[in-house]
């Protein structure tokens, strides 16, 4: 299960955040695939966490829109992310921390 938190300049539009809120799970979850766990294109709650904020008063934030994904280890496609999130949202400067530590996952049913 992928967390993602979105930091987003204040100027960015609601519109924006919301489709890009819309299409996030599904672009991660194909960066992310990987023979472990295959992405089968259907998202269930709780698959994809998404995190939404803005800079605080003492943050250093030069992008429009900056996306966290931390998932498990495994190999991974963070400029296709990147390019994708582009494509979806037309926000032109975005930029995609991917951090797959060696982790396990735990969650009641």
């Amino acid at each position: 299960m992928p967390l993602v938190e979105i930091t987003y300049a204040p100027h960015l539009p609601e519109a924006k955040l919301r489709e890009l809120g819309s299409v996030l799970p599904h672009l991660v979850s194909v960066a992310v695939e990987c023979p472990e766990e295959p992405y089968d294109g259907d998202l269930q709650p709780g698959d994809v966490e998404l995190r939404f904020r803005t800079p605080g008063p003492f943050d250093r934030f030069g992008l429009d829109l900056l996306v966290e994904a931390r998932s498990k280890w495994f190999p991974s496609r963070v400029d296709l992310l990147r390019t994708s999130i582009e494509a979806a949202t037309g926000i032109d400067d975005v930029g995609v921390y991917l951090s797959l530590p060696v982790a396990a996952w735990s969650q009641s049913d």
